[in-house]
């Protein structure tokens, strides 16, 4: 977002502790010479925490144990948790014969039943599954998958959730000071259309006074005088033509917003409530201006603009935790 040159970049305070709902973390280890893994953490913006685990089959205790943890440091985001295990064999090469003969007999087989040329490709022999160490079977015909193994897996992610989550947040409040500085740029650039619109206030008053006027020597005119309606219509109008209440309002839901940004902690569905109400005053102040001579369309220009930069700023609350 664009900061005018007059208007100096906002300085988000250091104890500001405010996070972005995007980010994303991932660590690799290994258990042994032949089982690693990589686990990532991947999140985006949600009204509420949505945990999306991907884990392999027969990992339901892991599972449960990591939605607890997550929640535990976790506010809102849609985060993805993503589980994948390496089973390679280190060091010497093993390989399943039984399971390559196998695969050459049945190539030969189907060959010559439908009479086609060709000898099997050992390159795309050697891809197949479980050729080559844990794959499928190992070299000593062991399942893949062995209840050792699976608590092997789970102590290990357990060990690394903890600072997988704190990486996952650092890169989120890293994201949040950036954000934070564009929303403060956004309120900057509010307030002073805010001040501009109060500077005109008067003027848009003293149309109105010359319009009332106006009304009431044509009363006097016509020969009739009904007090009780001059005064009814004079203060409807002077209520419609001020639009200081909403000037007012607007001030204060802007300092309050700054003041939230800048005290950190949970604040995307606050600030995005205080959007609304922003909104609505703003659309208040621009039926009360509409069709006004002198000043009006400048007013008019300054609630659009307005509008226009409350919906920014919403849009990037959106994203906040």
């Amino acid at each position: 977002m664009s900061v005018s040159a007059a208007i100096q970049e906002p300085v988000v305070p250091a104890t500001q502790t405010v996070r972005s709902m995007t980010g994303f973390a991932r660590v690799s280890g290994r258990i042994s010479d032949h089982l690693g893994f990589t686990l990532s953490l991947k999140s985006v913006n949600h009204r509420f925490l949505d945990l999306h685990l991907r884990l392999p089959s027969g990992m339901d205790s892991l599972e449960m144990q990591l939605r607890r943890l997550l929640k535990q440091q976790l506010v809102r985001g849609h985060v993805e948790i993503t589980l994948a295990i390496d089973r390679t064999l280190r060091g010497e090469t093993a390989y399943d014969e039984d399971l390559i003969a196998a695969y050459i007999r049945t190539f030969r087989e189907v060959a010559a039943k439908h009479k086609l040329n060709g000898e099997p490709d050992l390159n795309a022999i050697f891809r197949l599954p479980g050729v080559f160490g844990l794959e499928g079977r190992a070299a000593n015909g062991a399942e893949r998958g062995s209840e050792e193994e699976t608590q092997a897996i789970e102590a290990a992610v357990l060990r690394e959730i903890g600072p997988l989550v704190d990486s996952l947040n650092a890169m989120r409040t890293q994201e949040g000071q950036l954000l934070a500085r564009e929303l403060l740029a956004g309120l900057d650039r509010l307030r002073t259309m805010v001040d501009e619109a109060a500077g005109l206030r008067e003027d848009v008053q003293q149309w109105y006074f010359e319009r009332i006027s106006q009304r009431i020597a044509a009363m006097l005119d016509g020969g009739s005088f009904d007090r009780e309606r001059i005064l009814q219509e004079a203060a409807l109008i002077a209520e419609r033509s001020d639009v200081d209440e909403e000037v007012t309002r607007l001030r204060t839901h802007i300092d309050h917003f700054r003041a939230m940004l800048e005290g950190g902690g949970e604040t995307g569905k606050k600030l995005d409530f205080l959007m609304q109400e922003m909104n609505r005053e703003a659309n208040t102040l621009l039926s009360k201006t509409s069709g006004v001579a002198g000043n009006g369309p400048r007013i008019t220009e300054l609630g659009l603009g307005m509008k226009s930069e409350v919906e920014k700023l919403r849009e990037q609350v959106q994203n906040l935790e």
